[in-house]
């Protein structure tokens, strides 16, 4: 599943009660919510805005669900910054629950982000410096000490680090489902998985050539699992190409002429099959680790 959401989990020394008041409360907020709090009590179904110290507002939306002393859910619309603000709203879920030991346990969920790569990237780690403030205060009456960069942990290409972080979560989706049984369902969404990661890596921060190369490669594997060889010899010929392009050899090369000998053996073309997969097992494979790896997905034929 991409990632479209940030999830925390902290503990607090306090009663339950005492942590939901901290979250409501201005007195509160304002000490550790970088100097915001709610224009007015929130109200379940209501709009409510919240806003810095000085009257700048920070944040709008709708309050959800309102569950004293358990649950607060509010759809997050930015105020503060004009980029952001421009963004779809996010949802924001706190969930508060009594654990042991007189601890109160904070989740924290900030989802619905898959059209909001600006707001992802900023509050990513705005929230632990929040949750953090929020401990400290509750636990012992003292502040964190200001931010001294707000900025300082916003990548410089926040959409691209989005994107980054999409590409890495798809890719690893499409590994846990393609080990399942066959089935309509599965190859739809294993389709739906490969493509959406050949889309992120080419517009993620710090890609290069070699990304796309396996995304390629990703494309040809799927592509066959789901009994289309034709686009698979498709996208394994164009991994293969950019191999001999690139340069590349090593377990890459390795895995293009597995996944192009996979392909052609699907269409029946055996013999060009088994030069394929000869090739794949003499491909030179430095390391170690990986060179058990590749003998292992080598061991039986196409």
């Amino acid at each position: 599943m991409a990632i479209t959401r940030h999830q925390y989990r902290i503990y607090i020394k306090a009663p339950i009660a005492t942590v939901w008041n901290a979250l409501l409360d201005p007195d509160f907020t304002r000490r550790y919510f970088h100097s915001t709090a709610f224009d007015v009590p929130p109200t379940a179904g209501a709009e409510y805005r919240t806003s810095m110290a000085n009257g700048v507002p920070a944040v709008d939306g709708t309050i959800e669900v309102l569950e004293p002393p358990h649950r607060l859910v509010m759809t997050w619309h930015v105020l503060y910054d004009a980029a952001m603000a421009e963004e779809p709203p996010s949802r924001v879920e706190w969930t508060l629950s009594e654990a042991a030991d007189g601890l109160t346990q904070v989740d924290l969920v900030h989802g619905d982000l898959a059209r909001s790569p600006l707001t992802w990237a900023h509050t990513r780690m705005g929230w632990v410096w929040i949750l953090d403030g929020m401990k400290t205060l509750v636990e012992t009456g003292a502040e964190l000490p200001p931010v001294a960069d707000a900025d300082a942990d916003v990548p410089d290409d926040p959409a691209g680090e989005w994107h980054r972080a999409q590409g890495i979560a798809c890719h690893n989706s499409v590994w846990e489902l393609i080990g399942e049984p066959p089935s309509p369902e599965r190859d739809e969404e294993l389709l739906r998985r490969v493509y959406a990661e050949a889309y992120h890596w080419q517009r993620a921060a710090r890609a290069t050539p070699v990304n796309e190369l396996r995304a390629r490669y990703m494309l040809a594997k799927v592509l066959h699992a789901v009994g289309q060889p034709e686009r698979a010899l498709h996208y394994a010929d164009g991994c293969m190409a950019m191999c001999v392009d690139l340069g590349v050899a090593d377990f890459d090369l390795a895995y293009a002429h597995e996944a192009r000998a996979r392909a052609l053996q699907a269409l029946g073309r055996t013999d060009e099959a088994a030069i394929a997969w000869q090739a794949a097992k003499d491909t030179p494979i430095a390391d170690p680790e990986d060179k058990e790896i590749v003998d292992a997905d080598l061991a039986e034929g196409p």
